[in-house]
């Protein structure tokens, strides 16, 4: 195809037509990064109604995130073409691969454990799309197939379109697709159709398409204004549908049998559960896919056969809690970055040279080993970050894609800090800027000795600079959070959060609107055992700081590492003096990185292997 533009969007690939529109393998021109880019039917630009309809729901399809649905990240309009951006699934060769084409490719054949890691994936997504609305488009080709190290992962795509689009006219594009494929013109005398010239193989291909459209209806929608009618139920229907199609091979047309009686050698009770979702009656229809599909397959197998199926559902979930279990932070060599100063051209003419200089007998530097906090290790994988009811800085709130890293269960404390400055031999970093104001801190200089107050020894450090925290990871080996990484952190693993605590948080949570620091790990930790990510001191993060950074972070969702330059450093988590609003796992803060005051410390972080 000849390459086209889109916005920022070079479009490399076309991957597919279909009533919900064209989609695209394309590139953003700027970041050079894929994305999957679908442009929605050109004749809804003149649609009203489609335009109220896009603007009321996009945002908030936008904000769902599930590891089996295709997250949107951004969509917007460019010379009249409305268009969507979603999440790259792509294998190794950079190709999209839809169920319909990964089953011809195993050649109409699944084991039963394919077919149920599909099955569950498909049905947890669903039921979190049901929970706002119905997908509207259940069938092969909106369902993407990628392989992974963990077998195969299946990600429903298109969810919400047929409603933004409207049914009538998804449908009336499924007709109109099909009549253009066949070069179909209306005579204006006989009033018929007359069929241009067309291959028996594209004509093969085009009735397969319409063909499977048309399977995965549910009775409901085949008639008008049924009074049963429901969007979901219609939903279940199509799922049951795709269940016996993968199991057998074949679509459930009028009197079918059941796939017990199909496939002889199924080990687990497929009977009931497709039974169920094919009722004719929407009410009959189960709520829950995961939950029944759970029940019905364990209703009536044997012992060990429950235990197998058990087996192979928490291997989804193990493989995540594994990889953090045995997943280690890589510590970088020691990097010890103290100043130097060149010699003063000057000084030779200051010298008497009829007495010769006394030259003390040189010490060797100080080389102290670090006191190193545990870490806790983050799993990859999609998440939020932002906010859409706080600072105008934290908005949009959107989904990121961030790989594993570790972070420090607390703030970096007074003791800890202190062997560092030792190993320094002073307050000032290779490039001469300030590490640490003492006079703001609980770490005092006494004859050239340095000294912690009594009782601040496990306090978190303060009065450090954005240079003294990079200084002191460097010397330990890691590195500070990115903003995303700490925000992720702070979440504890419950994104619907407000705080590190849940949606609230009082006093006996965290230490704020207080008159000092407490010690470290005198408040519970959040669900990641990490300690004060709420209060007690702001923390330092690699970031700059940039007030609109997230409408470009939308665009470049993994991995972010905030602005490539900036006036101001990032800090995050509020401190002992902050009010409530401060300690929010979104709100956002920053200063000039040579600030320092009794409210500054920080945490470091490390990749991990």
């Amino acid at each position: 195809m000849v390459q086209r533009q889109i916005g920022d969007y070079l479009l490399i690939q076309q991957l597919g037509q279909g009533s919900m529109g064209e989609t695209f393998l394309a590139e953003h021109r700027f970041l050079k990064q894929p994305f999957i880019l679908k442009i929605l039917p050109p004749e809804l630009s003149e649609d009203v109604e489609f335009f109220k309809r896009f603007e009321k729901q996009i945002s908030s399809l936008s904000r769902l995130e599930h590891p089996h649905l295709a997250k949107i990240h951004n969509a917007s309009i460019a010379n009249g073409v409305y268009f969507l951006i979603t999440e790259p699934i792509l294998n190794a060769a950079n190709e999209a691969m839809n169920l319909g084409q990964f089953f011809i490719k195993k050649h109409y054949r699944l084991s039963e454990e394919e077919v149920l890691r599909i099955a569950r994936q498909i049905a947890s997504a669903l039921d979190l799309c049901h929970a706002f609305a119905a997908h509207g488009g259940i069938k092969l080709n909106n369902i993407l197939i990628k392989d992974s190290e963990n077998g195969i992962q299946a990600f429903l795509t298109d969810f919400g379109l047929s409603r933004i689009i409207g049914s009538v006219q998804s449908l009336s594009r499924t007709y109109l697709n099909t009549a253009a494929a066949f070069a179909a013109k209306t005579c204006e005398v006989e009033e018929k159709y007359k069929l241009g010239p067309w291959e028996m193989g594209k004509a093969s291909e085009l009735h397969r398409s319409f063909y499977q459209n048309f399977l995965f209806l549910a009775p409901e929608q085949k008639v008008t204004a049924h009074p049963k009618a429901n969007p979901i139920k219609s939903d279940i229907y199509a799922y049951g549908v795709l269940l016996y199609y993968l199991l057998t091979g074949e679509f459930p047309e009028g009197y079918f049998e059941l796939p017990s009686k199909k496939v002889p050698e199924l080990k687990w009770n497929w009977d009931l559960l497709i039974c169920r979702a094919l009722q004719t009656d929407p009410l009959k229809r189960p709520e829950n896919l995961s939950e029944k599909l759970e029940d019905l397959l364990l209703s009536t197998n044997t012992s060990a056969q429950r235990q197998q199926l058990q087996k192979l559902k928490t291997i989804a979930e193990e493989s995540k809690v594994s990889h953090v279990q045995h997943a280690k932070p890589i510590l970088k060599p020691k990097e010890i970055a103290r100043p130097s100063f060149d010699a003063d051209p000057a000084a030779i003419f200051q010298i008497d040279k009829t007495i010769a200089p006394y030259k003390p007998e040189s010490q060797m530097e100080k080389e102290i080993e670090p006191m190193l906090s545990e870490m806790v290790v983050i799993p990859s994988g999609n998440y939020y970050r932002g906010s859409a009811n706080g600072g105008r800085d934290e908005m949009p709130r959107h989904c990121i894609f961030l790989n594993s890293f570790a972070i420090d269960t607390h703030p970096v404390t007074n003791e800890e800090f202190v062997l560092f400055l030792e190993m320094m031999g002073g307050e000032k970093d290779v490039n001469n800027n300030d590490m640490i104001r003492l006079r703001d801190s609980r770490i005092k200089r006494s004859g050239g000795k340095l000294m912690i107050e009594s009782g601040y020894t496990r306090h978190p450090v303060v009065g450090v600079t954005w240079y003294g925290a990079i200084a002191y990871a460097k010397w330990v080996g890691k590195r500070l959070p990115t903003e995303a990484e700490w925000e992720v952190a702070s979440c504890g693993g419950k994104e619907e959060h407000h705080f590190p605590t849940g949606n609230t948080i009082e006093k006996a949570d965290a230490n704020f609107f207080s008159s000092d620091t407490t010690p470290v790990e005198s408040y519970p930790p959040n669900g990641y055992g990490l300690y004060d990510m709420a209060g007690n001191v702001y923390e330092w993060c690699q970031d700059w700081y940039d007030f609109h950074f997230y409408d470009l972070s939308i665009q470049e969702p993994n991995n972010p590492k905030g602005p490539l330059q900036g006036v101001y450093r990032v800090l995050r988590g509020g401190c002992w003096k902050s009010s409530k609003e401060d300690l929010r796992c979104a709100h956002r803060h920053r200063n000039n990185p040579g600030a320092m005051n009794g409210t500054y410390g920080f945490r470091c972080a490390a990749d991990v292997e």
